[in-house]
């Protein structure tokens, strides 16, 4: 082989390379493009997923919510007599038997009580001074206050329950009337004027 076809062989090698060069990108980007739609694809599935099983979730919490509501309505009554009960209990009787009948009723309510937080039922039972809240408190009735600022709760009459966040029974309750002049502990006075979220009595 003379010098002239060894040129021509390496301009021919040139040529193929080029080609094979150039056809390169191309498919690279080909490729890329594929594995950025099985990315997608991949975090699409994940976030489905994901979304099943909150969802999933949510509706066995639901279901169980109404599984009990019923139940935990009847017990929310029994909660309610042994309340009265304990109220009423001779704690300081001379007699024994009575002073340890008040202390049983102290430890049902407890256990109970104990019973409803485990099940997800809640008690509502605002303290003195508390601010109203109409989504959790039920107003009866309202009274002067000098030592509550208007919507503040002034007494509980009965205790109200949630179920998993779920209002079943609000807290009965009355609160300050718009022109009492005393304010919950810590807190300034209000004006009763300038309050629109004072609240009304509701039937």
């Amino acid at each position: 082989m003379d010098e002239t076809d060894a040129m021509s062989d390496f301009d021919v090698d040139l040529e193929d390379q080029e080609e094979q060069d150039g056809e390169g990108p191309p498919e690279m980007e080909a490729l890329q493009a594929e594995l950025a739609a099985m990315k997608d694809q991949a975090l699409r599935l994940a976030a489905e997923a994901e979304n099943t099983r909150r969802r999933a979730e949510r509706e066995a919490n639901e279901a169980r919510a109404f599984a009990i509501t019923r139940f935990a309505k009847d017990l929310m009554g029994v909660a309610d007599n042994l309340g009265r009960a304990l109220e009423h209990a001779p704690r300081d009787a001379q007699d024994p038997m009575v002073r340890n009948l008040a202390v049983g009723l102290e430890m049902t309510q407890k256990a109970l009580n104990d019973a409803f937080e485990r099940n997800g039922l809640k008690r509502i039972s605002p303290a003195v001074g508390e601010r109203f809240d109409p989504h959790q408190h039920q107003a009866v009735m309202e009274q002067t206050s000098t030592e509550v600022g208007p919507g503040g709760v002034l007494q509980v009459l009965q205790d109200g329950y949630e179920l998993f966040g779920r209002n079943l029974r609000a807290a009965m309750v009355i609160v300050a009337a718009r022109d009492s002049t005393g304010a919950p502990p810590g807190s300034a006075p209000e004006d009763s004027e300038s309050d629109p979220a004072a609240p009304g009595v509701t039937d």
